[in-house]
């Protein structure tokens, strides 16, 4: 199953690792997901993760990059069709639609709203996990 990450998934993943986030993380390592990105996204989470703000150690930084390089997969996107309110969240829709992910899994859901995701499911980490819970049920 293919997904894409919102940097504030990874940053939460790091802050709380027992968590959902954590929990999706551990699944993406263990080959049960397949992480969709592109070079712009890997220079979002590493920047977003240097931030010293969140006090995180450069080891665990690298090493939770090398795990998106390793497990995931490289997409090449195209621009979306309709503007997200900010654009800097654009990457991760157009990422999500382009590597035909089942879902975008983010903590800012208001950041892609409804009639902007062009049919992409967009989910809070929370929620990914109960509906991986129930299809894994059937």
């Amino acid at each position: 199953m293919k997904i894409v990450l919102d940097a504030n998934v990874l940053v939460s993943r790091l802050l709380q690792p027992f968590h959902p986030p954590g929990e999706i993380v551990r699944m993406v390592s263990s080959g049960i997901l397949e992480l969709c990105y592109d070079a712009r996204i890997l220079a979002e989470y590493r920047e977003v993760l240097a931030r010293p703000k969140f006090r995180l150690e450069k080891i665990h930084v690298e090493a939770l990059l090398d795990l998106v390089k390793a497990a995931g997969f490289l997409v090449a996107p195209e621009p979306l069709r309709n503007r997200l309110p900010d654009a800097s969240d654009e990457m991760f829709l157009e990422v999500a639609l382009a590597g035909q992910a089942q879902c975008l899994v983010t903590g800012n859901l208001k950041d892609y709203p409804v009639g902007s995701r062009q049919g992409m499911v967009v989910v809070s980490p929370a929620e990914w996990l109960e509906i991986y819970r129930r299809e894994a049920v059937r």
